[in-house]
């Protein structure tokens, strides 16, 4: 009788409303099998295959999980790289999802070395004969290096995976694993300008072909300083601090200018294997001083306007001759961030005439021929997505960057369980030995593991980040709402007890509430100030402690009242 009069109060009904809609939200499903796709690299073998990265609104429970290749099960990361260092170049695979069927090939990767020696080569060139008064095809030689192109084995297929979610909830960097980093303007900027800045920087990174971006403003505790914070899981805090440079990029003829990065100069950069990575023509060598130096080449498309102005800046220029090869006077000289960092030699036949398709090359160093074509293609990656994305509004300082180990993450969540088990245990008996009575002590457990699914049901609707400074605030949220259940229990027993029962248990009922909501608008006081405290980084606390305090106050405390009082009336 006591609990269907339990049930029906609406107290209880809003409780257990949205106790329901949170356990619907958070989607637990600890039977979850496979490897979730984070991310696919751009012109990898997976992309080719139609694989896609997922999006940052897609829920982790909706991403696509890599469940078995070539029928056979994959159940962990390590199942998965045995298979990829099996792989031979140009195999093809089949890849299963809990979405589709795949087929992928495996792409070769290439060395390309240098010898140091030569080859002379002929070919044909048109020139005029004054004498015969027409063109004539004479045949010429030239001088170039012998390169050795040899398949070294097989690039990376470009799935970026980890372990199936069980819920919906999202970790944070602090316990997924990942990096961050704090940027600061060098001065005081707009908010226009540090939206445009934020904008910017998110393009940049999707052009890079990074996944689960997080970049976000910030601010001090007086206002007066403005950060930038970008958290991504996946990449390195040297990669993050490379992209967060300003990178202005300019070509320019002369002091002339041809096109600009980001501008609609370029109208297409080729990033697919046929015409861009390491120059076949240029290759890998050594330097003298040690170590090896590789170039890399990619072809840009440009718009007419722009090869117009390449055609006008170039007509006027002399032809010059330079190792039987027929020149401009000038080149086309590269500029990132105002320093030189290529200068491309300008075909004679390019005189005058407005081409759109040209070929952007550099350079990557290393101390082994291996570490050379990696940051040799880590710069043209870097490059394509300057020019892409143009310049950043405004020059950023780097404040702080972190690498965070998701082994360090794991091991948190075993401790932050074990202990949150043992806090629960503590608090049982703490309360069953102060009231000695399972009339107030279980409604309390079962309340504040109640407003605990709740709060991670709201975490998953709204896509929050659980981390670690997020966890502290659940902690402080939860400990709030077992001090303000004992406030409630009291002032009950003490009604109770009283003469003139009903009219006592209005007011103490009152006077609970009173005390309840003076600390709760203390807390959401002292919160706001966190909320932009050291740039930022403990937003994660104050938004989960309001947030947790907030259910308790306005959903599980009202409801943990109306139990109490029935369930203390049936004792009397």
């Amino acid at each position: 009788m006591r609990l269907k009069k339990i049930l029906t109060t609406w107290q209880v009904i809003l409780m257990l409303a949205c106790l329901a809609m949170a356990i619907i939200a958070i989607h637990p499903n600890p039977w979850a099998d496979g490897l979730a796709i984070r991310g696919v690299l751009k012109n990898s073998s997976a992309s080719e295959a139609g694989i896609q990265s997922p999006g940052p609104e897609v829920r982790p429970m909706s991403r696509e999980v890599l469940l078995s290749i070539n029928n056979i099960p994959v159940k962990s990361l390590q199942d998965y790289h045995l298979f990829t260092q099996s792989l031979m170049p140009n195999m093809t695979f089949t890849v299963k999802t809990n979405k589709n069927i795949y087929r992928l090939t495996a792409m070769p990767e290439y060395s390309i070395t240098d010898t140091g020696e030569t080859k002379t080569e002929y070919y044909a060139e048109e020139v005029f004969d004054e004498d015969l008064n027409r063109t004539v095809n004479l045949t010429r030689t030239r001088e170039v290096p012998i390169i050795i192109t040899e398949v070294i084995g097989v690039k990376d297929v470009g799935l970026q995976l980890y372990e199936a979610p069980t819920t919906n909830l999202k970790k944070g960097l602090d316990l997924s694993g990942g990096s961050r980093i704090v940027l600061k303007p060098v001065s005081r900027i707009s908010q226009q300008d540090l939206d445009l800045t934020i904008e910017s920087i998110n393009q940049r990174l999707n052009v890079f072909g990074l996944t689960d971006i997080t970049v976000r403003p910030a601010s001090n505790f007086q206002g007066d300083e403005q950060y930038i914070i970008i958290e991504i899981a996946g990449a390195t805090k040297e990669e993050l601090s490379e992209l967060a440079k300003q990178g202005h990029f300019e070509a320019k003829i002369g002091n002339s200018s041809v096109f600009k990065g980001g501008s609609q100069d370029i109208t297409y950069i080729c990033k697919t294997p046929e015409c861009s990575g390491i120059d076949p023509q240029a290759g890998c060598s050594q330097a003298q001083g040690g170590g090896w130096f590789c170039r890399f080449r990619f072809s840009i498309s440009l718009s007419p306007e722009a090869a117009q102005r390449q055609a006008d800046l170039t007509k006027n220029l002399e032809i010059v001759i330079e190792n039987d090869q027929n020149y401009l006077s000038q080149s086309l000289e590269l500029f990132l961030d105002n320093e030189s960092v290529d200068v491309l030699r300008i075909g004679a036949e390019l005189k005058g005439n407005a081409v759109t398709q040209i070929s952007i090359s550099g350079s990557g160093t290393g101390l082994t021929q291996q570490a050379a074509m990696t940051d040799s293609l880590q710069n043209m990656k870097r490059l394509q997505a300057i020019l892409a994305t143009g310049s950043l509004p405004v020059d950023l300082e780097i404040v702080k960057a972190d690498n965070i180990s998701p082994s360090l993450g794991d091991e948190f969540v075993r401790n932050a369980l074990l202990m949150g088990l043992v806090a629960l245990i503590a608090v049982t008996l703490a309360v069953s030995i102060r009231y000695w009575s399972l009339v107030i002590s279980l409604p309390m457990i079962i309340i504040m593991l109640s407003e605990l699914v709740i709060f991670m049901g709201i975490a998953a609707v709204i896509g929050w980040n659980l981390d670690i400074a997020a966890i502290a605030g659940i902690i402080i949220a939860i400990g709030t709402g077992v001090n303000d259940q004992i406030v409630i229990a009291d002032e009950t027993i003490r009604g109770s007890k009283s003469g003139n029962q009903y009219t006592n248990w209005k007011e103490r009922l009152k006077k609970a509430f009173f005390i309840i909501f003076t600390a709760y608008l203390t807390i959401i006081v002292a919160m706001i100030p966190l909320w932009f405290a050291g740039a930022g980084l403990l937003k994660g606390f104050a938004v989960t402690t309001i947030l947790g305090v907030s259910v308790g106050v306005f959903i599980t405390r009202p409801a943990y009242a109306k139990i109490v009082e029935i369930l203390h009336e049936k004792g009397n």
